[in-house]
C-alpha cells in the first residue's frame, strides 16, 4: 500500500539497461530499429547544425566527414587545399573587377568589347529589375483592391 502510494506521488521509474542481443520477434525488432534509425538521424543533424557541417547519413559522408574532423591531414591533401584556396581567390578577385566594373569604377583600362559587354549585362539587369517591379505593381494593385493595403 504504501509502495503504490509512493509511485502516485510522482516517483519516477527507471528504465532498465537493454540487453544487446537480437530482437527476436520481427515486428518489435522493426519498430525498434525505426525509432533508433530516427534518433541517430535526429541526433546527426543537431551534430551538423552545431558544426556546421553537411548530414552525414551515408556511409560515404561519414568517411568524408571522418577525414576532416579526425584523420591526419596529408602533404597532397594540403596541397589540394592550398589549390582550392588559390582558385576561390582568383574568382573573388574577378567577381570584385567585375562588380567595379559595373559600379563604373576602371572602365578607362577596358576595350570596345568589354564596355559593349557591360552595357549589355547591365541592359539585362534593368530589364530584369523591370519586370519584378511591374510585378511588386500588380500584386499591390490586387492588394488594394481586396482592400488590404492603403494605397500610396
Amino acid at each position: 500500500m504504501i509502495a503504490s502510494v509512493f509511485l502516485l506521488e510522482g516517483a519516477e521509474t527507471v528504465r532498465g539497461k537493454t540487453q544487446m542481443r537480437r530482437i527476436e520477434n520481427a515486428t518489435s525488432r522493426q519498430v525498434t530499429f525505426s525509432k533508433r534509425r530516427n534518433g541517430l538521424l535526429k541526433k546527426a543533424l543537431e551534430l551538423s547544425v552545431l558544426c556546421d557541417d553537411e548530414l552525414a547519413a551515408d556511409n560515404r559522408t561519414l568517411q568524408k566527414a571522418y577525414k576532416r574532423y579526425v584523420a591526419k591531414p596529408t602533404e597532397q591533401n594540403m596541397q589540394h587545399l592550398k589549390t582550392e584556396v588559390s582558385n576561390m581567390v582568383k574568382k573573388i578577385e574577378l567577381l570584385e573587377a567585375s562588380r567595379r566594373k559595373l559600379l563604373g569604377e576602371g572602365l578607362g583600362s577596358c576595350t570596345l568589347q568589354e564596355l559593349q559587354q557591360i552595357e549589355q549585362q547591365l541592359q539585362r539587369s534593368e530589364q530584369h529589375q523591370s519586370k519584378k517591379d511591374t510585378s511588386f505593381q500588380g500584386a499591390d494593385r490586387a492588394i488594394e483592391r481586396k482592400g488590404k493595403l492603403p494605397a500610396v
